[in-house]
């Protein structure tokens, strides 16, 4: 008896000591989760949810090539156009190539631009605007409409939802750059302006073409004539060129950067984002999946034009 009178105690102790351990620990428990809400709480007032519900003097603006749109606009417009036999097949075989290096390095440089857009300039000379722009509506479905980004028209589906206004802004032609923009439900387009006279092309540019700094003063212009306010605005690009256009607005996303914006939107704590299904090899890269069959066939295409003109 004496035994067991010194065991009971000992266990209804130890029961006691349970209930206020669980106590305690429940207890913890709660404070954790109340402390936790809090800090989620302060976190979202101190990021408001963006792009800003009813903001009407936010808008957004989005580079088209490799932004939007895998691949460059004018090179598939011109796809289109020789398909249409509006020129020879050695120009065919200059924008093969023009293509297939576009993707491969996933950049835009001034050089090729400039040659791909005089290239255009000459085909079109002559022709009629409004030929061109039936025709180019066409052309979005055979080879725009499935290289569109979902990614990023998720993004400019976003500012639309919201009730903001969204602008793709590209040195493409102003009347492609309108077709796509109007297909995606998008405001409207900033693009390069050829000059028409009566409504024909004379194969020249009205200006210069709508690249890199004449990005920048074209968004600052449109900016001013609709009373925006640049510091609530964001801006979408894949390129370093456009890193003057990015500057100018408060919200500056960097997608599918090419090696240099990376590092400058790093450097700056842009916001980066990256809709390629795969990662850059050897400093080029191209869109995984996507990308390498039509590169390919692209290539292949271009060098068998290649060898039989030799």
């Amino acid at each position: 008896m004496a035994a067991l009178g010194w065991l009971t105690p000992r266990r209804r102790s130890a029961t006691a000591r349970s209930v206020l351990a669980g106590e305690a620990a429940a207890e913890a428990a709660r404070k954790s989760s109340l402390e936790a809400e809090s800090a989620v709480e302060e976190t979202e007032a101190e990021e408001p949810e963006f792009p800003v519900v009813g903001d009407e003097r936010a808008a957004a603006f989005f580079d088209l090539d490799n932004t939007v749109m895998q691949g460059a606009a004018i090179f598939h417009f011109g796809r289109g156009l020789y398909k249409r036999k509006f020129f020879e097949r050695r120009e065919l075989t200059r924008f093969a190539w023009q293509q297939a290096w576009f993707r491969l390095a996933g950049v835009e440089d001034p050089e090729h631009m400039q040659d791909a857009r005089d290239s255009a300039l000459s085909i079109v000379k002559g022709h009629r605007v409004s030929e061109l722009m039936s025709i180019g509506e066409e052309i979005y479905d055979e080879y725009m409409a499935d290289r569109i980004w979902p990614g990023t028209r998720a993004l400019a589906q976003a500012h639309l939802d919201a009730g903001q206004k969204v602008w793709l802004v590209t040195a493409a032609p102003v009347e492609t750059a309108t077709i796509i923009a109007r297909r995606l439900g998008l405001t409207g387009a900033l693009g390069t302006v050829a000059e028409s006279v009566d409504g024909v092309y004379t194969g020249r540019l009205v200006g210069e073409p709508l690249h890199g700094p004449a990005k920048a003063e074209a968004v600052r212009a449109l900016a001013a004539a609709e009373g925006l306010d640049l510091a609530r605005c964001a801006a979408y690009s894949d390129s370093h060129n456009d890193i003057p256009m990015l500057s100018l607005v408060g919200h500056p996303y960097a997608i599918n950067p090419d090696t240099k914006l990376r590092k400058h939107a790093r450097a700056l704590d842009w916001r980066l984002r990256d809709y390629r299904t795969g990662r850059k090899a050897a400093k080029v890269g191209i869109p995984a999946a996507a990308g390498v069959g039509a590169l390919a066939g692209g290539t292949v295409a271009a060098v068998a034009l290649h060898r039989r003109r030799r």
